[in-house]
């Protein structure tokens, strides 16, 4: 495989939005993967305030919204992972508000999002007591296991 395959394989990825392209040709693997924290910057600002995640250049828009914000310990934040490879829906039906956002206050079980698995709705739940500080999965995308779907501080 040539560099300009490879180009055209990035170029369909980033066209497409996927976050993960494997191509197998013969014994050749390619594995194409896009970290999907990589994506927050550009969904945080619009969602909400006092997001630690975002880039420098956005954390003063966010300070402005709320200025009493207090700077998140990335060493205390606990991730929600994906316990199953699934749909990603952040509200119980389409027409509702989503079960949680960013600046939200959640505490240990409350539910966090809803992860659909062979026409099975399962409920992901907090772990543990806080605020969400990102939401890394997009209402409708697939996820795979172990995949952050939310931090919490």
């Amino acid at each position: 495989m040539d560099i300009k395959q490879l180009r055209s394989l990035a170029k369909i990825m980033e066209d497409t939005g996927l976050s993960v392209l494997e191509v197998t040709e013969g014994d050749l693997n390619i594995h194409f993967e896009r970290p999907t924290a990589g994506f927050a910057p550009m969904i945080l600002p619009a969602a909400a305030p006092a997001s630690a995640s975002a880039a420098p250049a956005a954390a003063p828009a966010a300070s402005s919204e709320v200025p009493a914000t207090q700077p998140v310990d990335f060493n205390n934040i606990t991730e929600v992972k994906s316990p199953m490879v699934g749909v990603f829906y952040d509200s119980p039906s389409p027409d509702a508000e989503p079960y949680v956002k960013v600046g939200s206050k959640v505490k240990k079980g409350d539910v966090l999002c809803i992860i659909e698995a062979m026409k099975l709705m399962n409920e992901i739940t907090a772990q543990v007591d806080g605020e969400i500080v990102d939401v890394c999965a997009q209402n409708g995308q697939v996820v795979e296991y172990n995949q952050p779907l939310f931090k919490i501080f």
